[in-house]
């Protein structure tokens, strides 16, 4: 069977996502409540009908209210945050991507991140071979 094709989120979509992940489960108020910006109630309603339909979220109902709960992992949705960035912002090119995160994180990278980021390039070499 083949995956779905996750649609990208727009920077308010991503922010709701991040709250529901963070609360678990949450109502469109209580998103509002924890979303940090201030931003109107119904305009974030309207969002998250787009985000449940785009096949991020589910929800089901409590009484008068709808409780939202994420349908996609959270590594699931942080990896299409990723593929759209790489596209948006690095034309794509992974080494390009890496040494912008190299040169923002210079001086705060510890000798065991070194260490781990060395081992993740060589399993992704022996991957491509």
């Amino acid at each position: 069977m083949r995956k779905k094709k996750l649609q990208s989120l727009s920077k308010r979509e991503r922010q709701i996502m991040e709250t529901i992940y963070q609360l678990g489960d949450a109502t469109a108020a209580e998103v509002v409540a924890n979303l940090p910006e201030k931003v109107g109630d119904a305009s974030i309603r309207k969002l998250i009908r787009i985000v449940e339909g785009k096949g991020y979220l589910k929800h089901r109902r409590e009484g008068h209210k709808y409780v939202y709960s994420p349908l996609v992992p959270r590594q699931a949705a942080s990896r299409q945050a990723l593929r759209h960035m790489l596209q948006t912002f690095f034309q794509g090119s992974a080494p390009n991507a890496v040494a912008a995160l190299l040169d923002i994180t210079r001086g705060k990278l510890s000798k065991e991140d070194i260490v781990e980021l060395t081992a993740l390039v060589e399993r992704a070499e022996k991957k491509g071979r």
